[in-house]
């Protein structure tokens, strides 16, 4: 039970001041800009995007700037936010296919249509601090090319060209499609809840799992068919053109896990799939996510379900950072009148068992 704390308001007044004196800092270093969080910090607001579920660098920066670079509570802001917004509609499914392309691998085939584009990444870099960065170090440009025209077709599509890897769901266009924000959430859960779960999902909470079904928790034997990162077109369908109307572009990470091989008495064996999909530059995120996803299919492919990682309810009703956060730092406010309550519960039992101790050793001296 809380309580309601009087006579705190000034005080709880100047813990505001006070944080927003703490927030700016040492007023001779210069103030952080949102251009800068935006440019500089780019992979934190990307993940602060993809996991308060609305896509503007903008906001997502006035967010980390605002929570003195809390992640969680700035995607808390963020969700908060976005409850405010009117909602026109929806928007025509993505085609990742026609992804203008910044980064894309893959760890199946070394030689795929399209090349291997390396992009921005940290995989080869070494770890060891670069102490050029404190001194306003100024990069060297990057080479230059010509835009390569070659098409770069998805991994998991060459492989379910020949048979080897399970179709891609298919489904029906005007077909509803859950949505966590404006329902509760109920089990047992369609894929597309489950993947919308686990694109909100706090990384940290996916990445344990996901690692933990490569070490035996959950039948998972993974290879990174592809991971490409890069631009897409957005459109919406207009009811009055009756056409989609594009609205703009925005920054993707895909990821295709391809998956242990199964089969039985009438089908051939071929791989399964685990699939990732995340705002910005996100490839731990979409990576952690495929893992998961394919551990969560356990049920439908006739697997037993023993691990974690397997078990929907336990994945989906823990994964939300927001609401872990919300459980566990309930706890700061007043519990008085609950600890009262055991407090005079346990001094009771304390007495009861003292006088029942002090009642044994009478009676044996009586005897």
């Amino acid at each position: 039970m809380y309580v309601a704390v009087k006579g705190g308001e000034r005080a709880i007044e100047n813990a505001h001041r006070l944080l927003a004196h703490e927030r700016r800092g040492d007023r001779e270093v210069p103030e952080l800009t949102l251009g800068q969080i935006s440019e500089q910090l780019a992979l934190g607001v990307d993940r602060v995007m993809a996991e308060g579920s609305l896509y503007d660098r903008e906001l997502a920066a006035l967010a980390i700037k605002q929570a003195r670079g809390d992640m969680i509570e700035a995607i808390f802001l963020v969700r908060a936010f976005r409850a405010t917004l009117p909602r026109f509609g929806a928007t025509a499914a993505v085609d990742t296919g026609n992804m203008q392309i910044r980064r894309r691998i893959s760890a199946t085939f070394k030689d795929v249509p399209g090349g291997q584009i390396l992009g921005p990444t940290f995989d080869y870099t070494h770890r060891l601090l670069d102490p050029q960065l404190a001194e306003g170090f100024v990069p060297e440009a990057p080479a230059t090319g010509e835009t390569s025209s070659a098409e770069t077709p998805r991994i998991t599509d060459i492989l379910a060209h020949d048979g080897l890897i399970e179709p891609s769901p298919q489904v029906e266009a005007d077909a509803p499609v859950g949505d966590l924000t404006r329902e509760p959430l109920s089990f047992p859960a369609d894929r597309d809840l489950r993947l919308q779960n686990l694109a909100r999902a706090d990384e940290g909470f996916l990445l344990a799992l996901g690692y933990s079904t490569q070490r035996g928790y959950g039948r998972n034997h993974p290879f990174a068919g592809e991971i490409r990162f890069g631009e897409v077109e957005v459109e919406f369908l207009a009811e009055d053109a009756g056409f989609a109307v594009p609205l703009g572009r925005i920054e993707l990470t895909e990821c295709q896990m391809v998956n242990q091989f199964k089969g039985s008495a009438t089908e051939a064996p071929r791989f399964t799939r685990g699939y990732g999909l995340a705002f910005g530059q996100s490839e731990r995120k979409t990576m952690s996510m495929a893992l998961v996803d394919r551990s969560l299919r356990a049920r439908e492919l006739g697997e037993e379900v023993r691990a974690p990682a397997q078990d929907e309810e336990f994945v989906m009703s823990h994964s939300d950072n927001v609401q872990a956060t919300g459980f566990v730092e309930h706890l700061k406010l007043p519990h008085y009148v609950d600890f009262q309550s055991e407090l005079g519960l346990l001094r009771r039992l304390r007495k009861e068992f003292a006088e029942a101790n002090t009642s044994e050793l009478l009676q044996e001296a009586a005897e």
